[in-house]
């Protein structure tokens, strides 16, 4: 099973038909369906996804994702360990675009040998993590 990393940038724009990520993120969580894929995420990364979704889509785009498309996912529970370990990432880069959550996700994806993500997200690419192959 090939995992892949989704972000919340991969989740908000399979949801709105207005972001330039769209169509790519709606062919990845199609393939990720049909192939098989290992889809997972973070809870930072639900947590802020949700934020999102609420601020800029509404609670109808909300019960969508949590019916929809989060089920897709194995959620990785961010424990003390890995909240650190984010942190100490942070702390080390100190770019002030650069989240706790987008570390904490590096971390995640670190401890799962996984080099993929369904993201739109300049410091994913620029660490090498890339939108999943063919």
């Amino acid at each position: 099973m090939k995992p892949v990393f989704v972000d919340t940038s991969g989740f908000y724009a399979f949801l709105d038909r207005t972001d330039p990520f769209h169509d790519q993120a709606s062919t990845f969580f199609l393939r990720a369906r049909d192939e098989g894929w290992g889809l997972f995420t973070s809870s930072y990364v639900v947590h802020e996804t949700w934020a999102l979704i609420q601020a800029r889509l509404g609670w109808g785009a909300v019960e969508d994702w949590l019916s929809s498309l989060l089920p897709l996912c194995e959620v990785v529970w961010v424990d003390e360990t890995l909240h650190r370990l984010g942190m100490a990432r942070a702390r080390q880069v100190r770019e002030r675009r650069l989240s706790l959550t987008d570390c904490v996700s590096f971390e995640v994806m670190s401890a799962r040998n996984c080099l993929e993500a369904i993201a739109d997200d300049e410091h994913f690419r620029k660490l090498g993590y890339l939108p999943p192959k063919d």
